[in-house]
């Protein structure tokens, strides 16, 4: 972000597209840092602070690889629910998802500035689509996660916030906020949304 202006980048192979989000995006008060057909290079934070990209093309690994350790927010665009790149996209470790058919200027601004703050922008529906889809793919645990941890992780399946989960387990908002730091550190996750999905993939939740 320069200037205080929200400035994004945006990757996407249709070119009449990536004008309309330019356009969409110019129209919200955002910047359009700069746009690609295919991501060639990592987009640094000094450049913008959120990057939006169309997950179902067939390269989200790349995107992923290229933007890991960066402090730059990612939102995927997929087709639909239905789109197996909706949890690809969690499991990777994406904070934003939006679905096309849906896109409107206001959602994708909303998601956007979400993102650039470092908080996770994952529909409470599209939430739940991605818990079931990873709960039939399931495996034994693999992480380290003590009982506290996992009714923390179970009350986020429940599309609770922090406050809700403190009041629901009688903990302090302060002791919440540091499970849940210390669970994104066990697991390697990025987000929230991220770490449910792999504990149900893995069989913790």
């Amino acid at each position: 972000m320069t200037h205080g202006r929200l400035s994004v980048w945006i990757e996407d192979a249709n070119p009449i597209y990536r004008r309309g989000l330019s356009a969409c995006l110019e129209a919200e008060g955002i910047r359009v840092a700069g746009e690609s057909d295919r991501l060639a290079r990592r987009v640094e934070a000094a450049e913008a602070a959120a990057l939006i990209f169309d997950a179902s093309a067939g390269h989200l690994g790349e995107v992923v690889n290229l933007q890991r350790g960066s402090e730059v927010g990612l939102v995927a665009l997929v087709r639909d629910q239905h789109d197996p790149a909706l949890v690809d996209a969690i499991e990777a470790g994406v904070s934003g998802i939006l679905l096309r058919e849906e896109l409107s200027p206001a959602s994708l601004s909303a998601a956007l500035r979400t993102v650039a703050t470092g908080q996770s922008a994952v529909p409470a529906r599209l939430l739940a689509k991605i818990l079931e889809s990873a709960a039939r793919g399931k495996r034994h645990a693999a992480f380290d996660i003590g009982g506290r941890e996992v009714a923390v992780l179970r009350e986020l399946a429940d599309g609770y916030d922090t406050g809700e989960i403190a009041d629901s387990l009688a903990y302090s908002e302060r002791m919440v906020k540091r499970i849940v730091h210390d669970l994104l550190v066990k697991m390697n996750c990025r987000n929230r949304a991220q770490a449910v999905a792999l504990a149900v993939r893995h069989g913790l939740i």
